[in-house]
């Protein structure tokens, strides 16, 4: 009897987001693969002790993103970020570290560096904990993850923008630009405050999802980049043309009014889109106490965080564009807001800081 011979089904690629974790210790690497392992669409293909194993290890395993400490021995985070990103420019790299100032510093540094993100570790009595932890990296990891894949038949394809590409009145001298951001954002607000040097008189309230400590370090780096003054708002405080005013990790940052002169307000009210600091907040005041003088502008950054805020503005009579996805590392909340169809642009971040110049003259 003959046997029937039946070609063996082709292989089914595993669908599943590829980590590698990159920590000496070996309970935080426990922690991080158990808390990543826990989402079916994340698996941990490789771990590493130090900088050096990570190298060896990706020669080895083909990964999409990893996962690495700033602090180990033989050799660290830092070191290792270039390395890795020269020999496998594809991987994404997410920085992981405690809330010191140093690590602040120095993850701010990996990500002008070519980090595409960082979270803070989880700590005793910390500001940051496990379950807060486990959310914001398994989310992370998605969102970068998920760049450049291609469309599956489950997933919905979204909306073109509408974009509105003429005011729908004559545009009124923005009194306040406001700017909201979160993943990928520190490099591109460098870019776009040095391209604004010297060049633009209005107050500056910026909303970027970071925790605390890391806020104070990117307000420091942004009044060196920009020459303007430029640190974490404090509430009360009044609102003067030609500073930066950086919404502080913990807590919401907001426009009210102390008489007629615009003020900061602070407050620790529950997160909106799992963040505090939240863009919407800052967005939805500023358009109530400046009306048709704010300019808004969101950049690269996961999520829908800003986008009824900028409708807020827009309602208001005042006006918003939005970093487009080529130039974004997350194309997020930059993307939500361009679906409301108010956005007057969806730029590359190079000519963000002269369409603001323009609008701003």
């Amino acid at each position: 009897m003959t046997a029937l011979l039946e070609a063996a089904p082709p292989p089914v690629r595993d669908s599943r987001i590829r980590v590698m974790v990159v920590d000496d210790s070996a309970i935080v690497r426990g922690l991080i693969v158990q808390t990543l392992e826990r989402d079916p669409a994340i698996g941990v293909v490789a771990r590493a002790a130090n900088g050096e194993a990570a190298l060896s290890e990706l020669d080895r395993t083909p990964v999409d993103i990893v996962v690495l400490d700033i602090e180990m021995p033989v050799m660290d985070g830092l070191t290792a970020l270039p390395l890795i990103l020269k020999k496998h420019p594809e991987v994404k790299v997410i920085m992981a570290s405690t809330l010191t100032r140093r690590n602040a510093r120095i993850s701010l540094q990996a990500l002008q560096a070519g980090a595409a993100d960082y979270v803070p570790k989880p700590e005793t009595g910390g500001p940051v904990g496990a379950d807060e932890f486990a959310r914001e990296l398994t989310a992370k990891v998605k969102a970068l993850g998920r760049r450049g894949a291609a469309p599956t038949a489950t997933a919905p394809t979204p909306a073109t923008p509408v974009v509105r590409l003429a005011p729908l009145s004559p545009p009124v001298r923005p009194q306040v630009l406001a700017i909201g951001g979160s993943t990928g954002a520190p490099p591109a607000l460098m870019t776009l405050f040095a391209d604004l040097k010297g060049e633009l008189e209005q107050a500056v309230l910026l909303t970027q999802h970071m925790p605390p400590t890391f806020t104070a370090m990117l307000a420091e780096q942004l009044e060196r980049t920009g020459e303007r003054p430029a640190a974490e708002a404090r509430d009360g405080e009044p609102i003067l043309p030609g500073r930066i005013y950086v919404a502080p990790g913990g807590w919401h940052m907001t426009v009210g009014r102390s008489g007629k002169v615009p003020v900061i307000r602070l407050n620790q009210e529950p997160p909106e889109h799992f963040c505090r600091p939240s863009v919407d907040p800052m967005l939805r005041s500023a358009a109530a106490v400046y009306g048709p003088g704010v300019l808004a502008v969101i950049l690269t950054g996961m999520g829908v965080d800003g986008a009824e805020g900028c409708r807020a503005v827009a309602e208001a009579g005042g006006r918003f564009v939005v970093q487009n996805e080529a130039t974004s590392v997350v194309w997020g909340m930059p993307g939500a807001a361009a679906r409301t169809g108010l956005a007057e642009a969806v730029l590359p971040l190079p000519q963000i800081a002269p369409w603001v110049r323009r609008a701003c003259a």
